[in-house]
């Protein structure tokens, strides 16, 4: 097996435990923190909770990644993103049933949503928990 195809594979493995516990976070705000501040200020919040959570296992996992360039990092990331994309377009919709209208308007930074931001920061990642990891 060539080392490309083992990080991938160690990359998609790293984003099922980020997506499981993504999903255990959204389950957690929409039962704890929506009934207080509302169901689009708590997905504004958990941008920012789940990127924290994301950093945490990227920062965990990137000794384990094998991913020894900062080349190969931000080539893990975009793989996260992808994968992330197409999670959310066909979860959201399809098995949650959430309308389209909400989904996209996550999107809208200029109408606060902020789920953007939280993508950008989990393409980056990879290369930032390994500097975190480099410098401690």
């Amino acid at each position: 097996m060539s080392r490309n195809v083992a990080i991938s594979l160690r990359a998609f493995a790293i984003w099922l435990l980020i997506i499981g516990v993504e999903i255990v976070h959204g389950v957690l705000r929409t039962f704890y923190l929506a009934p207080y501040v509302g169901d689009f200020q708590a997905r504004q919040i958990g941008v920012f909770t789940g990127s924290l959570l994301i950093l945490a296992i990227a920062y965990l996992g990137v000794r384990w990644l094998r991913a020894s360039t900062d080349a190969a990092l931000l080539c893990v990331g975009p793989i996260w993103l992808a994968l992330t994309l197409v999670f959310e377009f066909t979860f959201g919709p399809w098995v949650l049933g959430r309308p389209w209208d909400d989904l996209l308007l996550d999107f809208k930074i200029w109408r606060g949503g902020f789920f953007a931001l939280g993508l950008l920061f989990l393409t980056l990642a990879p290369l930032l928990a390994s500097r975190l990891r480099a410098h401690r």
